[in-house]
């Protein structure tokens, strides 16, 4: 027990330390899709909704920024339109970037597929999801 309240600790202590204060409420913009990939060279499609995130990762992709490179987000267990070779997707309430995370939300792409049934226990406890080595390689359409 006092194990899982560690845990769910540090999850929380992530996600306020990965997302920097917002200037804006949420965006009344359209959604932005991203390719994210990782060190299997898996590819993935993130969905943004708000503002902050959207022009953060355009920043990454044009070079502008290299500060908080890699995805941090709260997996949802099912799959999107918008990535259908997945059973998972992103939910974008919870999605933003970090330099450095804790260890406990860090899986590959292919990793999370495999163990799916277990994201949200103690493999990526709260279903937080952190690949140390993702990083945006482009933005595409709306599905």
């Amino acid at each position: 027990m006092l194990m899982k309240a560690a845990t769910a600790a540090a999850v929380s202590v992530l996600v306020f330390a990965a997302a920097p204060p917002s200037q804006a409420a949420a965006a009344a913009d359209d959604p932005a899709y991203f390719v994210m990939t990782d060190v299997t060279h898996a590819e993935f499609v993130i969905k943004l909704t708000k503002s902050d995130d959207i022009q953060h990762a355009r920043a990454l992709l044009s070079g502008e920024t290299t500060e908080r490179p890699h995805v941090l987000t709260r997996i949802i267990k099912r799959p999107a339109i918008h990535n259908p070779r997945w059973s998972f997707s992103n939910n974008p309430d919870t999605t933003s970037f970090f330099d450095v995370a804790i260890e406990v939300c860090d899986a590959t792409i292919p990793y999370v597929e495999e163990h799916l049934d277990e994201a949200g226990g103690a493999f990526l406890p709260g279903a937080y999801w952190c690949d140390w080595s993702s990083r945006l390689i482009r933005e595409v359409s709306a599905p």
